[in-house]
């Protein structure tokens, strides 16, 4: 029989069962504080008797909670389990129950670094088609390692959070110079962002890498192809993925995720020993990115799943470290576009418009080849499991209008 909370709204249809119990940082009017989603409601876990040290809980972030390890981890998921699950502890638990719809989310954790990856071969296949041919369309080096860029810390931001429109450097084809422009090609990357919980000195192994994952989010990478078009050669991108990087309010526990672990796709070319797999390390998530023009329906434009990407978030990270890089509590590692094979799979506009030619019909009517202002994008995922769901939470953000442009900025 299915585990079930005592609270009726964690029952059923909804994304936070007793299964889930994501990690977040909350504010009723009463300062931030670090909770649990159950049902339609946030446990306040510092008011609770959690069986832990307090000063885990003393700051609006769970970095300090990450830092404390596994073993702690996993005691507050067994100590909030039993708490919500076992009627007995009900009179004692109910009043910190906090309803969601009356609290603002706020950032779950410090990032302490972000970095970005492009591991997922269909998303890859499809840019490098539409740029350099089908023939060339994965750069020699992708079957064999797994592609990144170190982004910035300060560009990430909680869902509900607006993104500007942003200038830049961009050049038309027709053009002899560059000129400075709002993107006019602004677009979204469907993403997962895997949060590290505990640091490196030296190499890890895949197997130790994926024990140091405290847990997921939803991640959308805000990109401006056309500044990225003109500044990408020779060290890739800078500004075109500078403006803001979207993560869902909730980070679910990686223990949450276990029984939904799936295995990568088949190698086309042997990986070297250090970036072999013990076991599976993807997870069968799906997702949807759904867009609604400014006041709006919304519809949805993409459906994928997590469990299409070449390289996993464990392969990631021990790949980060064969530097001698160190990780940090708090790192936070973006999976790289998620696009499956199907052409309502694909995990951007980039690709769903096929670069601008094959504009998407909404269900109001109107077309859309990239984002235009006043559009609100909407990621959402779930594991089904049987009789439950694990979901994310929205990962949301509304594109506003490019700044006025300073005097001397101006020609």
């Amino acid at each position: 029989m299915t585990q079930q909370s005592w609270l009726a709204s964690a029952q059923g249809d909804t994304d936070f069962p007793i299964q889930n119990l994501p990690c977040g940082v909350f504010d009723d009017g009463r300062g931030a504080r670090m909770g649990v989603a159950i049902g339609d409601m946030i446990l306040d876990v510092g008011a609770v008797d959690h069986g832990l040290d307090p000063a885990l809980f003393a700051a609006p972030a769970w970095n300090a909670v990450m830092a404390a390890g596994p073993a702690v981890w996993a005691a507050l998921r067994a100590r909030l389990t039993d708490l919500l699950s076992d009627p007995a502890h009900r009179a004692m638990v109910a009043p910190h129950l906090v309803p969601q719809a009356g609290a603002r989310l706020l950032m779950p954790f410090a990032v302490a670094e972000y970095t970005d990856f492009y591991a997922g071969k269909n998303h890859a296949v499809n840019v490098g088609t539409m740029f350099r041919g089908a023939e060339n369309a994965l750069p020699p080096n992708w079957l064999s390692i797994p592609i990144g860029y170190n982004g910035r810390a300060s560009s990430v931001v909680v869902s509900g959070t607006p993104v500007t429109r942003p200038w830049g450097q961009v050049k038309g084809p027709d053009e002899a110079l560059p000129r400075l422009a709002p993107s006019a090609r602004f677009d979204l990357e469907l993403e997962m962002g895997a949060i590290v919980g505990q640091p490196s000195q030296g190499m890890v192994s895949v197997a130790e890498a994926d024990e140091m994952i405290f847990g997921y989010v939803l991640l959308n990478d805000w990109s401006a192809r056309d500044i990225q078009a003109w500044e990408y050669q020779p060290l890739g991108p800078f500004q075109a993925k500078a403006t803001a990087t979207t993560i869902s309010p909730w980070i679910v526990m990686k223990a949450a995720l276990e029984p939904f672990r799936v295995a990568t796709p088949a190698r086309e070319r042997p990986l070297l020993p250090y970036l072999r797999e013990p076991g599976p390390m993807l997870y069968d998530i799906g997702l949807t990115v759904s867009l609604a023009p400014g006041g709006k329906a919304e519809t949805v434009i993409a459906r994928t799943n997590y469990r299409e990407m070449y390289y996993s978030a464990a392969q990631q990270l021990a790949h980060h470290t064969t530097s001698g890089c160190a990780m940090r509590v708090g790192d936070l590692l973006g999976s790289g576009t998620i696009s499956g094979t199907a052409k309502d799979a694909r995990g951007s506009l980039l690709e769903l418009s096929w670069g601008g030619k094959e504009p998407l019909t909404l269900e109001t009517g109107e077309t859309r080849s990239f984002l235009q202002d006043g559009d609100t994008l909407v990621l959402r995922g779930a594991a089904q499991g049987a009789g439950y769901r694990i979901g994310f939470g929205d990962c949301a953000g509304q594109v506003l209008p490019a700044i006025e442009l300073p005097g001397w900025a101006k020609e």
